[in-house]
């Protein structure tokens, strides 16, 4: 395949292109773990243009990162912390993160992920954001992609995706009965309970089968995830 950043080609002989990316991964690589944050930081300044120590400063303050300490002495979490003002410290156009939180306690997460929020507010900046951690990213997201085993399984809108996937219950006749997008279905008695991908032909259906009592409440982002993933679905927008 072929990969362009901003309409230009991944050229490892023309390495611009990595001047509009930030990364923070779940594997953190520093220039010398036996020197502080701060000098780590001020080394990979020199390779960024657009590099702000007053950013840099600011977000080291914001996550409570001791920089004074040499990389090797910090914690799990303080080291994710450094690579996250790593990457954010020449406000890149796209930042790309794989499991940033991981280590993180829930107060420093709650920081991180304001951070991130406000980098968005700007309109002007993207991010590419891996995670299993589902609550994460609810509130971040436009766009979400389902992978499990290296396919993509769903690509969508979130509000979208929310507004589609419902879980329902209705009253009907005392026997089974199946329905084209219906998944997850259960009866005790004339009670009924599904779960639907796509509500809108769900409840057209059930009003033609003459089903009573239709009720139906959203599912949560990471309610959604386990349907799809787990029954392996192939969905398509």
């Amino acid at each position: 395949g072929e990969i362009r950043i901003f309409g230009r080609p991944k050229d490892h002989n023309r390495p611009q292109w990595k001047l509009d990316i930030g990364y923070d991964g779940d594997f953190q690589a520093f220039w010398d773990e036996n020197k502080s944050g701060q000098k780590n930081l001020g080394y990979l300044s020199q390779f960024y243009p657009g590099w702000s120590y007053k950013k840099a400063s600011g977000l080291a303050e914001r996550f409570r990162l001791p920089l004074e300490k040499r990389v090797k002495e910090l914690s799990t979490g303080n080291r994710v912390k450094l690579s996250l003002v790593m990457a954010l410290a020449h406000s890149p156009r796209l930042l790309i993160l794989d499991e940033p939180t991981s280590g993180m306690d829930p107060v420093v997460r709650s920081e991180v992920l304001d951070t991130l929020f406000e980098t968005l507010e700007s309109g002007d900046r993207s991010i590419l954001y891996a995670t299993h951690i589902l609550s994460d990213i609810s509130r971040l997201a436009d766009e979400m992609a389902f992978v499990d085993d290296g396919s993509i399984r769903l690509r969508t809108q979130k509000e979208a995706l929310i507004e589609r996937w419902r879980k329902v219950t209705f009253r009907l006749g005392d026997s089974d009965i199946r329905l084209q997008a219906a998944i997850g279905y259960r009866r005790e008695g004339m009670e009924h309970q599904l779960v639907t991908p796509d509500f809108e032909a769900t409840l057209k259906e059930l009003k033609n089968l003459g089903a009573e009592n239709i009720r139906d409440i959203h599912l949560g982002i990471e309610e959604i995830a386990v349907q799809i993933l787990k029954r392996g679905m192939k969905c398509g927008n």
